[in-house]
């Protein structure tokens, strides 16, 4: 499924939103449309966004994540949860939401916890990106500040879950799954995306 969508370069505006989305969580449960939603998030100012245009599309990526994650369950969790836990979940939803996400965890970050090579570094942003555009036109006609800005989102992505103590740390830290995700992950058949969270159960 993830395999087949288009590389998709809104990261560059879109990002983590961990805040965003545990507020989009709440109303999605509540079985609120994106436009209701969206309603009351701008009368309330709940994202505290400064124009209404951002918060629309923030509003809008938040429920297709939420929709991505195909688990209510996991839903619930990023809702309510603690931080910790939902954070990890909010990283899957971005996963299965965006394919370049959902790649890079799985080819660098599963394939390093793989070998034990705990070592990071800009280098292999810089080594996934070449490969991608050779191999894909799509991500090759990206310009050099798009592809700069996705590889913030990854290390800015990385920092909150824990993968990295901060934007200069060169050592992965080896992640412990949580409970709650991992069965999350495989009632989805997402096998492959246990790795991305030093899972090899």
């Amino acid at each position: 499924m993830i395999q087949t969508q288009k590389y998709n370069g809104g990261l560059t505006r879109e990002q983590f939103l961990f805040y965003e989305i545990r507020i989009a969580a709440r109303f999605y449960l509540e079985e609120k449309t994106v436009e209701e939603a969206l309603s009351i998030i701008k009368q309330d100012n709940l994202f505290q966004f400064p124009t209404e245009k951002l918060i629309s599309n923030i509003t809008r990526v938040c429920y297709r994540r939420l929709d991505a994650l195909e688990s209510r369950a996991l839903i619930q969790e990023l809702a309510s949860a603690p931080a910790e836990v939902a954070k990890q979940i909010n990283l899957y939803a971005m996963m299965r939401y965006n394919r370049l996400v959902w790649e890079f965890m799985t080819t660098v970050i599963g394939e390093k916890f793989r070998d034990q090579d705990f070592v990071f570094s800009r280098r292999d942003l810089n080594i996934f990106f070449t490969r991608l555009q050779e191999q894909n036109d799509d991500v090759a006609a990206w310009s050099e500040q798009t592809v700069s800005k996705i590889k913030s989102v990854f290390m800015k992505s990385l920092v909150e879950v824990g993968y990295l103590d901060n934007y200069r740390s060169k050592m992965l830290n080896p992640i412990f799954l949580c409970e709650e995700l991992e069965q999350g992950i495989r009632e989805n058949g997402d096998y492959e995306a246990l790795p991305a969270f030093n899972c090899f159960r």
